[in-house]
């Protein structure tokens, strides 16, 4: 896998081995009725997904808070190398059509999301990579619990995929 760098002032990096196939980990990035079972951390739940696995088409998803609160994301795909590379940002609309400022409005910060799937030895080498426009983004993002959360969800898509 040829691995993007990252700017540690903007991005932030998810890595890990986790012990599924690189196969099971795309299915679970990429069908929606696997992605809505762990892609957002418990208590939360993703309650509707849509994905378009071409550039410019959507990927969607509608979180749920524990108390019922919806928050919808709607973005862009960029690129996809199955099973290996899946990109996409909520920067842009479906179409590659720019967001008016204000839809961006409406989200605490904007992101381009990178995930690389590579064989391992012991399963999978999994990075997701959370790239922001600014640092002021990244921190946003840092502190709303970035790493424990998206910690959180790998381990769910784990779980999930090791039932399989």
């Amino acid at each position: 896998m040829d691995v993007t760098p990252i700017d540690p002032q903007c991005d932030l990096l998810l890595e890990r081995v986790l012990p599924i196939s690189v196969d099971a980990a795309w299915r679970a990035w990429t069908e929606p009725a696997l992605l809505m079972q762990w892609f957002t951390p418990a208590p939360w739940k993703t309650v509707a997904c849509e994905l378009d696995l071409r550039p410019g088409g959507v990927f969607a998803t509608v979180m749920q808070s524990p108390e019922g609160e919806q928050f919808p994301n709607t973005g862009c795909i960029l690129a996809v190398s199955a099973p290996h590379l899946l990109i996409w940002t909520g920067a842009l609309l479906p179409g590659f059509r720019p967001r008016t400022n204000t839809e961006s409005a409406t989200v605490p910060f904007l992101l381009t999301a990178r995930i690389e799937l590579a064989p391992h030895p012991e399963g999978v080498r999994y990075r997701a990579t959370a790239i922001h426009a600014d640092a002021a983004a990244r921190t946003v993002h840092e502190t709303m619990g970035f790493h424990a959360g998206w910690g959180a969800a790998a381990d769910q898509l784990v779980a999930l995929m090791m039932q399989r």
